[in-house]
């Protein structure tokens, strides 16, 4: 008995090869970059990238607002997507610590009290000859098979990948969420500001429109000249309602995304004068963005499963042991007794090929390398995407950083050229539809600017979702990252 357990115990020292490709991250193309002109465009302004620098975890602090700060962290901390994505993480650790159970043996006890009569025609197997007797039957059973070929270890790899891919669609559900939350914030602080823009411009046209009415009660305008100030009026006045539509439905996103309904309202309030653009922005080596980026890094393991899921279909084409050993002790009564006169065991090994199965083993292969090519497209294909997404978020950098210095110089001409239409008006140089083109053109001017601030914000926020959003400096990613290696 011991020696059979002895061999037993050696048995695994067989487990020495792992079938299958061993799986190799894909070398990053030598054309990998985001273009000349994306990292310094001619005549750039506004924006200095810093090549290599690293990305804070919580990168949207480089707004330096506090209650957008506290409203990032009530959403990743309440919003219903990253539980789901925390659950399905979890779920797929247990999968692979329950697979790697596969690695020992199975031990399996039993015990069987029973009360048997036996027909008066055959003869008893009890040495007294009783008919009727108790019989407590005891078994240890241990059964191991051993990984000859390396199956069970490309599956524990598979579901590695499988468990690292849901991290990163964690890791993906947390970034995108929390530029979902920040870019909210920058389109509250823009529609109020529109909206204030806009009570503004009313304002002023229906003073211009009642001194208009007043100076064409007196005959000193024509009828022309204030229809023109009416149509003016309600044009600017129609815009309201649609601002202020967007303006509430961005409220219900901002309690959405941080796991409320719209009987829970945010009450934080944003606007640009309490967020701060800045000036300097990081820009990840191509190298940097494919370790990153949490969409290359789920495709990459979604490669690296199909990888190992290649080994398993080989594996299973190949000749397979089972090895057990059963022991234990048979006693007349309802009492386990342990003794050498009660005692048996047995130790079988059975060695299984598949001989003939319709080539289903064979065309499984084949199967597991297509969809392992399929993978390898799939991984390229979110690759290119990924350089595409970085350079073009660059190139909004770049051209929305000179559409805000043309704004700003639009503006500053359109409220000169109404000062100077206004003088003139008062000196009876110009007529009245000179004065409210001039005023249509400046309420365009200031509108446009303020579109003009909201996009430059917006794009540095897509610059941080773009090269990853700083997972890896996270320090609860780092502690799981330790407690993984040490398991």
């Amino acid at each position: 008995m011991r020696k059979s357990i002895v061999m037993f115990g050696l048995v695994p020292l067989l487990a020495a090869c792992a079938v299958g490709p061993d799986y190799k991250r894909p070398p990053l193309p030598a054309s990998a970059g985001y273009g000349g002109e994306a990292v310094s465009p001619p005549g750039g302004a506004g924006t200095e990238l810093m090549s290599g620098a690293d990305i804070p975890a919580q990168w949207w602090e480089v707004f330096h607002s506090a209650a957008l700060d506290d409203l990032v962290a009530q959403a990743l901390k309440n919003n219903p997507t990253i539980d789901a994505a925390d659950a399905a993480l979890r779920a797929a650790r247990e999968e692979v610590r329950a697979e790697q159970g596969a690695f020992y043996p199975s031990l399996t006890g039993s015990i069987q009290p029973s009360r048997v009569k036996n027909a008066e025609t055959l003869a008893s197997p009890t040495l007294s000859g009783e008919q009727l007797y108790n019989l407590t039957t005891t078994t240890l059973s241990i059964s191991y098979t051993p990984d000859l070929f390396g199956g069970t270890r490309r599956t524990v790899e598979s579901l590695v990948a499988q468990e690292d891919q849901q991290q990163f669609t964690l890791e993906a559900a947390r970034l995108t969420l929390a530029s979902n939350v920040v870019l909210a914030a920058i389109q509250d602080a823009l529609l109020r500001e529109q909206i204030e823009q806009t009570h503004a411009i009313i304002r002023d046209q229906q003073q211009t429109y009642a001194t208009f009415e007043q100076q064409a009660k007196l005959g000193q305008t024509s009828q022309v000249d204030l229809a023109a100030q009416a149509a003016l009026l309600a044009q600017s006045e129609a815009t309201l309602p649609v601002l202020e539509k967007q303006f509430r439905i961005n409220r219900d996103l901002l309690t959405a995304l941080i796991g409320r309904t719209p009987a829970e309202p945010v009450t934080v309030q944003f606007d640009f004068q309490s967020l701060s653009l800045p000036t300097q922005l990081p820009l990840s080596l191509p190298a940097q963005l494919v370790e990153h980026r949490p969409d290359v890094r789920i495709a990459e393991e979604q490669l690296h499963s199909a990888s190992a899921q290649i080994g398993i279909a080989v594996a299973a084409r190949l000749p397979n042991i089972d090895i057990g050993i059963t022991g234990g002790s048979a006693a007349l009564g309802l009492v386990p007794a342990f003794d050498s006169t009660n005692e048996f065991w047995s130790l079988a090994a059975t060695l299984t090929q598949p001989i003939f199965n319709g080539n289903t083993l064979l065309h499984r292969q084949r199967a597991a390398e297509a969809l392992y090519d399929q993978a390898a497209a799939q991984y390229r294909l979110t690759l290119v995407g990924a350089f595409q997404n970085t350079a073009d978020t660059l190139h909004a950098i770049w051209t929305d950083g000179d559409e805000l210095v043309a704004m700003e110089k639009s503006e500053t001409a359109a409220r000169t050229s109404l000062d100077i239409a206004n003088r003139q008006l008062n000196l009876g140089d110009v007529s009245r539809l000179v004065v409210l083109t001039a005023e249509e053109t400046e309420a365009q001017a200031r509108l446009a600017l303020i579109q003009a601030r909201a996009n430059r914000y917006s794009d540095a926020v897509a610059l941080f979702q773009a090269l990853g959003g700083g997972w890896w400096n996270r320090e609860t990613h780092v502690a799981a990252d330790a407690e993984g290696a040490r398991q």
